[in-house]
């Protein structure tokens, strides 16, 4: 499996546009991207899908094309904390992809000393469920109507992994890159 982890440049725009146009539930991922052109997802890659201190985000590549993203937010090493999200475009998902990323940049996250990853999917999202527990994220409980698409709100299942948590045995990707 040729696939890997590595920051994501302003060249991926034209898949990060690709992903968004054949992957309509991205919608959610990118609530206020106007993502129309390439030159709009150079800007959303430059904006928000950089590294700093507080937030990183790696591409999900297969064969040199960016299919995914597997990201940490609220980064913050006082309490060893931080919010994992994920996301694949359409054609790549179902080979396990996401839940190889999201462990395999867990595994980067306790390396440098985080001590508990959060993240959170609506409940009417199962696949994203079954991502965050085949990744070892154990689930803590609902937030009840958390999150607002449009005029609906969604209930949210919060999950999380502690650095003490056993790790899954998954495949692990090609490299997490920083």
């Amino acid at each position: 499996m040729a696939v890997a982890l590595r920051p994501w440049s302003v060249d991926d725009a034209p898949a990060l546009l690709l992903a968004r146009r054949t992957t309509p539930d991205l919608d959610t991922q990118f609530p206020d991207a106007d993502l129309r052109d390439e030159a709009q997802s150079r800007e959303h890659i430059s904006r928000f899908l950089g590294f700093g201190d507080r937030a990183k985000n790696w591409a999900v590549v297969d064969d040199g094309v960016a299919i995914g993203n597997v990201g940490l937010a609220a980064i913050e090493f006082r309490h060893g904390t931080a919010w994992a999200s994920y996301w694949l475009a359409r054609g790549a998902r179902g080979r396990g992809l996401a839940t190889a990323a999201l462990a395999s940049v867990s595994s980067w996250a306790f390396g440098v000393g985080l001590f508990r990853l959060e993240l959170g999917h609506r409940v009417n999202n199962p696949a994203s469920c079954r991502v965050a527990t085949a990744a070892g994220f154990a689930a803590e409980g609902i937030e009840r109507q958390k999150l607002r698409y449009g005029v609906e709100r969604f209930d949210v299942e919060t999950h999380a992994r502690l650095a003490t948590d056993p790790a899954p045995v998954l495949p692990a990707l090609l490299q997490v890159s920083d």
